[in-house]
């Protein structure tokens, strides 16, 4: 204790009391970090199926006496894996961030005294003494309250302050204005707390708790990966099996030892051949590069396999406040009984604030200046009284004197305004029907009176005591992003539900909705509906309706289970500590990084930089793009593999002899060299299918290797491949002699055609020049092809050919090379062609 002052109206705990129930209850604190092994975090992620295929390409490559290549292949295991370990400790992270929201020190009542402590000392039934600035340690009953007005924003979502009071038992709602919570921050007035709950019991606690609890689902892509490399370990098994026969049958002269070391080796060689190595680093790629991409457009990826995951979203969980709207006061509506707009505009200004800082108060102000009345022009008199705002009276009001006249000012709450206005019977029912008017669109509405005063001795003390004019309403709205509704109309096309989650009350809720063009808009269901629902009966609910409103953490959290469990992929915004659990269950939780809380952001997947609606839409529209890349890759590889591995296969079924192959495994590592950057570079840069927001979200059930791409890559691949080997073997058989040439032809083919293979599988519908004409001013694009050719004549036209068993062609067969590579590649142009004019 560091302080200490005599409190004659409470005693609170004595220190005895406090002894028994630090030993009961323990510290004020949230849940302890989960601690957990460095080691075990590493063999955790070391489970995935992408590592363990890299680390089997490493070993492959150490056997067959490519340490270089092996341990590049390990670098890269080591790399990934930091990254991996460290996404590991974001849960750890975002309960470090919530236990620091908790304030450090608070003043107390014990023993009669006051004296502050350290909040992490609270127990139940301290009575805890709040004041201005101060962030509440700990949640409790209000006992006493002096004009004391809360932001609960961190944990309702909505930053509209709440006036307490002492007494708040007619209120249905979840918040109670009798109660104040840990973690919210007292913006006004002061009060006594009997603490009711400390640490894990809190609010804050329990969202902690939820933090703690919440699941790491493996993505649909982290899914689909493991199907993946499941079906080509088989392919790979069968394949070793078969050239380790053929081969061993085929070394019928060795000894039995140099037959089966032989024979090993040749089925690991055809394996590396066959098995796209290449998968797991174009995963890695596409995502990493993906996340720097969104990041230049204000998307902060905290965890890489959410990148592909945004192209897969089906329901998008928005708060209204700040997401959907601007987060801001604006005048939109006003409406006068007996006189005119000005003079309601003055008067209305009169009331407000010499220094405003009510968000209000600054849109009524600004209204009056759009209207030519100045400041000046309203505060130019002599202030002699304020009737200040209380949360009991809700009305305020200021005395002015100006040209010799005395003027009362006042605004508040209609309810409390219209008791102090003598009305007519009719003139109170056209008021009573234009103020349910303008709150069935959402409106906040308050009322302008004024009164003249003849004397300024016969100034009332109270506003209470006044006998007002009532000169008219008006209406706050937050108002909508101004793009929003074209947003909200780009998720409809896509297929993307937008669903309303938010603390308002469901009229303003609805009308926004409205606004804003969500469909199902007049369907609410509010928290109190929510607590009497069971799962089974919300997860029927939440396929009709997307509008919640009064919801509290818990509800978010249901809600968001309610659509994953009905098969939806469900992204999820959210800024405050409130949102923090609904972000950490959903499958992509984005965080708003300019007013989100640091807890927030700790709990999401990805961090909008700019908090802008569009971002996310734009986001989405990128992941689907990365993912039809990622596909396009993987179908890509499996057709430029098939020439080269039945190249190695079919060589010694028609008795060629080992030195005539038309791939020796020099070439093989050639190819490598041509195909990892096709992967990584060129295909990761091609841009969306024109089509991509116009269709539904893809199947999360569905594998990344679909049927119809595999089907599709069998084909191309052995076309390309009876155009490569069909060239080499004729040549071979033409010139027996002349092996290098057959080699040489053969080879180059692959390398040309896998040039114009990109291009026709950049898109499964435009033709190839489309994409020639997109990345015709792209260096790296350009960089890429030109690496290649360059690349082919060198090891044509160089010294180097000798060494690498090749020969340089003459012109026409490098002209026939050149034919036959269109032809072994663009037939696919003309069955998008017959694909089109079915279509049509």
């Amino acid at each position: 204790m560091t302080e200490q002052k005599k409190v004659n109206e409470f005693n609170g705990l004595t220190k005895e009391e406090v002894i028994k129930a630090q030993e009961r209850y323990g510290k004020n604190q949230l849940i302890p970090e989960k601690k957990e092994s460095f080691f075990l975090k590493i063999l955790e992620v070391l489970k995935e199926p992408m590592f363990l295929l890299l680390i089997l390409a490493a070993i492959i490559y150490f056997i067959l006496g490519e340490p270089r290549d092996g341990l590049v292949m390990l670098i890269f295991v080591i790399g990934i894996i930091s990254i991996d370990v460290i996404q590991e400790w974001k849960t750890d992270k975002t309960l470090s961030a919530l236990k620091n929201l908790s304030a450090p020190n608070i003043t107390v009542i014990r023993d009669g005294v006051e004296c502050i402590i350290n909040s992490e000392d609270l127990v139940p039934k301290d009575l805890m003494i709040i004041s201005e600035g101060v962030k509440i340690p700990a949640d409790g009953k209000l006992i006493k309250v002096s004009d004391l007005c809360v932001n609960e924003s961190s944990l309702t979502g909505e930053a509209e302050g709440v006036w307490k009071c002492t007494d708040d038992s007619e209120n249905k709602d979840y918040w109670k204005k009798d109660y104040c919570y840990a973690g919210t921050l007292v913006t006004q007035g002061s009060g006594i707390v009997l603490v009711d709950k400390i640490g894990a019991d809190t609010e804050y606690g329990k969202i902690g708790i939820d933090i703690a609890k919440a699941p790491d689902m493996p993505t649909p892509l982290q899914k689909q990966t493991g199907k993946l490399v499941r079906v080509c370990a088989i392919i790979a098994a069968f394949l070793f099996l078969l050239v380790c026969i053929i081969t061993y049958i085929n070394l019928s002269d060795h000894s039995l030892k140099d037959r089966i070391i032989e024979s090993i080796l040749s089925g690991i060689t055809l394996a590396m051949a066959m098995i796209p190595e290449e998968f797991p680093v174009i995963l890695t790629v596409f995502l990493s590069m993906g996340a720097w991409r969104l990041a230049k457009k204000k998307s902060l990826v905290r965890r890489l396999p959410s990148v592909e995951t945004l192209g897969a979203v089906s329901i998008l969980c928005v708060d209204k406040t700040g997401t959907i709207t601007m987060n801001k006061m604006e005048l939109s509506d006003t409406w006068t009984l007996n006189c005119d707009i000005k003079e309601l505009s003055y008067v209305m200004g009169m009331a407000c604030e010499t220094d405003a800082y009510d968000p209000m108060e600054h849109a009524m102000l600004k209204y009056c200046e759009n209207n030519n009345i100045s400041k000046k022009e309203l505060f130019s008199g002599n202030l002699i009284y304020e009737y200040s705002f209380t949360n009991e009276n809700k009305m305020m009001g200021h005395v002015w004197e100006k040209d010799k006249k005395v003027i009362i000012a006042a605004k508040g709450s209609p309810e409390k305004i219209l008791t102090l206005c003598n009305l007519e019977q009719e003139e109170s029912k056209k008021i009573e029907e234009k103020i349910h008017s303008m709150s069935s669109k959402g409106l906040r509405v308050i009322a302008i009176g004024k009164m003249d005063i003849e004397d300024k001795s016969n100034i009332p003390t109270t506003l209470e005591e006044c006998s007002l004019e009532f000169l008219g309403l008006i209406g706050f709205m937050d108002p909508p992003r101004e793009s929003i509704k074209g947003d909200i109309e780009d998720c409809i096309k896509a297929g993307i539900r937008v669903v309303m989650i938010t603390g308002d009350n469901g009229i303003t809720a609805s009308s926004i909705a409205k606004q804003v063009g969500i469909p199902h808009s007049n369907e609410v269901i509010t928290g109190d509906e929510l607590n009497s629902m069971s799962d089974e009966i919300l997860r029927e609910r939440v396929k009709e309706v997307s509008i919640f409103s009064r919801v509290v953490p818990e509800h978010k959290m249901r809600i968001v289970k309610a659509f994953k469990e009905n098969g939806e992929v469900v992204a999820m915004t959210g800024d405050g500590v409130n949102d923090a659990p609904a972000l950490k269950y959903a499958d992509i939780g984005i965080a708003m990084g300019k007013k989100g809380s640091e807890v927030s952001r700790e709990a999401a997947d990805l961090i909008l930089l700019d908090d802008n609606f569009s971002t996310i839409v734009d986001t989405i529209k990128d992941g689907r793009r990365i993912y039809d890349n990622i596909r396009k890759a993987i179908g890509y590889i499996f057709t430029i593999h098939i020439p080269i591995a039945f190249a190695s296969l079919l060589g010694p079924l028609l008795g060629i002899k080992s030195s005539l192959l038309l791939l020796l495994p020099v070439h093989v590592v050639l190819l490598e060299l041509v195909i990892d950057p096709t992967c990584s570079i060129v295909l990761e840069r091609q841009r969306a299918e024109d089509d991509i927001m116009n269709r539904n979200p893809r199947n999360p059930n569905e594998g990344i290797l679909t049927s119809k791409i595999l089907v599709k890559s069998i084909i191309q691949g052995l076309v390309l491949f009876a155009a490569s080997f069909g060239t080499y073997y004729i040549s071979l058989n033409n010139n027996p002699l002349n092996t290098n040439i057959a080699r040489s032809m053969g080879l180059s083919i692959i390398i040309i055609s896998n040039i114009l293979l990109v291009q026709v599988n950049s898109s499964n519908k435009d033709f190839a020049y489309k994409s020639f004409i997109y990345l015709k001013k792209d260096p790296v694009m350009w960089l890429a092809i030109g690496g290649t050719i360059l690349g082919l004549a060198v090891i044509l036209y160089s010294p180097l050919s000798s060494f690498l068993s090749l020969a340089a062609l003459s012109i026409k067969q490098l002209g026939t090379v050149v034919i036959i590579s269109i032809i072994a590649v663009m037939w696919y142009e003309i069955v998008k062609l017959f694909n089109k004019i079915k279509k049509h």
